[in-house]
């Protein structure tokens, strides 16, 4: 089902862009064999050789019709576009590169080096970042177990990649799935996993929203990246 989706999605595209689609990625957990069809989003990168207000017209029709079958846009990017940036995305570039899947054309993620010494700071933003919004989402959500819930599982996977890439970034080896990258995150940190282990376990299928305890959940996800954050943030003080 999920790749006659992507056929189907490709074969649009190739009809409204021509010549100027020059390649169609399928990059992320999607590429990988921890994709699961309720949790996890077919994230695209269109390579394109020009990308103006009217080449993104063109593709207007393609992408409506992927966003009303629940998918997000996908990302438009020259391949020029793509190299410059490699210095500002490099999270997402490095995934792209390690979890992928050409649908159409040549694999022009080969071309594009990323520039390791800046995945660090973007590594520690993101965990800041990230760790903030949970902060804002929790003061902001209803007190209800259910919406508490939602948000563990809706942030669950941008924090089991930014692990991923702590550990990359702290130069040990990368972890080939979410559960690894938490087990490995959480002897680092001296922390206790068992918040993400559950949401985790939740969103695999092998419990229900019945067998969690929200509130302890809650309070271990919470701590969980809060002592993540602060021990890379004084790994790399020590560094510099």
């Amino acid at each position: 089902m999920v790749d006659h989706k992507l056929d189907e999605f490709v074969k649009k595209l190739k009809a409204a862009a021509a010549d100027n689609l020059k390649g169609v990625i399928l990059y992320g957990s999607a590429a990988t064999e921890e994709f699961h069809s309720k949790h996890s989003d077919l994230n695209i990168l269109c390579l394109v050789g020009e990308a103006d207000a009217a080449h993104l017209e063109a593709l207007h029709g393609p992408v409506e019709w992927w966003i009303r079958r629940g998918q997000r846009p996908p990302l438009v990017f020259t391949l020029d576009e793509l190299r410059r940036s490699a210095d500002i995305f490099t999270i997402e570039l490095m995934d792209m590169k390690s979890r992928h899947r050409i649908l159409y054309g040549e694999n022009m993620l080969a071309e594009i080096s990323v520039p390791l010494h800046y995945h660090s700071i973007q590594v520690e933003r993101e965990l800041r970042t990230d760790w903030l919004r949970l902060r804002q989402a929790i003061l902001a959500a209803p007190k209800k177990p259910k919406v508490y819930l939602e948000l563990m599982v809706s942030s669950f996977s941008a924090f089991a990649a930014l692990f991923r890439h702590a550990l990359i970034a702290l130069g040990k080896p990368p972890a080939e799935t979410k559960r690894e990258a938490i087990e490995s995150i959480a002897q680092f940190a001296g922390a206790d996993p068992a918040g993400f282990q559950s949401v985790l376990s939740l969103r695999e299928g092998k419990v229900s929203a019945r067998d969690i305890d929200v509130e302890k959940t809650l309070n271990q996800y919470f701590a969980f990246v809060e002592a993540v954050a602060e021990k890379f943030d004084r790994q790399l003080d020590a560094k510099k």
